[in-house]
């Protein structure tokens, strides 16, 4: 065996474990799946090029990190915010109108929690994994610039000294404690309110979740209207529109949705560390194949949030079938 060879398999033995911490990084830090799981790749290969000058002044992990966030900040340098509906405007008044659909902005993206904890994970870490996930909070970071976005993860999130987020992103701890400051500020503004975990379900929510897939496999629409809170929100990218209101929800449904009673099927899935279903349509063959991915917020024994996204590319990332199983 080469000197080489060694290095390299001593790189992938160091640095493998930490895979997915670092693509749930890239994740908070890009709002994307796909973009994360690009730079992951990235990251490692930049990592493996410069391992033979790691010097071990500080963790692996930690130089990993570096490098992964500088990375992020390369490439949001050319890219986009990735919003939700509604962080681009106000609810539609009409539930029943017309859709306005935009291809052209690029969307958030759910992420599999598989993808980013593991069963071995402690269980203290899977929870902070989670709640630095959610999808309302990974969109608010969106509303930050790039730069405040990193410092706030380092510092909030992974809970980095001052001083280490300085000397990884090559400035002053002052500079670092200012920028916080307004990235604080700003995420105050459209910070999400704290909700349950998909591992924190009372028996009433898991009764909810019952109903929810029973009323909507049945496109039962007063049962719909009753499951979520009188101001819930409901948005579905990459559709502008966006409703709040059960009632509206209700309608949105109803009017908008093709499926008729017994045309759709749902299967449980985990996003952001929240519950999600895979939605399935019936097709004229009569099977039933993706129609779109809602990841759900609770409030107590009411839904108070659901997106649903209408990419069914995400489908398999979710370890959810082509065709509903029968």
């Amino acid at each position: 065996m080469t000197t080489s060879t060694m290095v390299d398999d001593d790189f992938v033995a160091q640095a493998d474990p930490f895979r997915r911490e670092l693509l749930a990084h890239c994740y908070r830090m890009l709002g994307s799946l796909h973009d994360a799981e690009d730079l992951v790749q990235e990251t490692y290969l930049r990592a493996w090029r410069a391992y033979d000058r790691f010097e071990g002044r500080s963790s692996l992990r930690t130089w990993l990190y570096r490098i992964a966030t500088t990375t992020c900040l390369t490439a949001l340098e050319n890219r986009k915010r990735r919003p939700l509906p509604t962080g681009l405007g106000g609810p539609a008044d009409d539930a029943g109108g017309e859709l306005v659909e935009s291809s052209e902005v690029p969307w958030l993206e759910p992420i599999p929690d598989a993808m980013i904890v593991d069963d071995h994970t402690d269980p203290a870490t899977i929870v902070g994994v989670r709640e630095s996930t959610r999808l309302a909070f990974v969109a608010a970071l969106q509303h930050l610039p790039a730069r405040q976005r990193a410092v706030l993860i380092l510092r909030e999130v992974l809970k980095w000294k001052a001083s280490e987020v300085a000397d990884a992103l090559g400035t002053s701890t002052t500079a670092v404690n200012s920028i916080l400051q307004r990235a604080r500020t700003q995420l105050d503004q459209v910070k999400p309110s704290e909700a349950d975990t998909a591992e924190s379900l009372t028996a009433e929510q898991q009764q909810l979740l019952d109903r929810y897939v029973a009323a909507f496999e049945a496109k039962d629409i007063q049962a719909i209207v009753q499951l979520f809170t009188a101001d819930a929100v409901w948005e579905m990218p990459p559709f502008l529109t966006w409703v709040r209101g059960a009632e509206q929800i209700g309608r949105l449904v109803d009017a908008q949705c093709p499926a008729g009673p017994d045309d759709m099927r749902l299967l449980p899935a985990h996003a952001n560390g929240q519950l999600a279903f895979g939605v399935y349509m019936r097709e004229p063959d009569g099977e039933f194949r993706p129609f779109h991915l809602q990841v759900l917020d609770f409030e107590g024994a009411a839904i108070k949030h659901t997106v649903a996204f209408f990419d069914v590319s995400l489908f398999p990332a979710f370890g959810l079938p082509d065709i509903y199983p029968r």
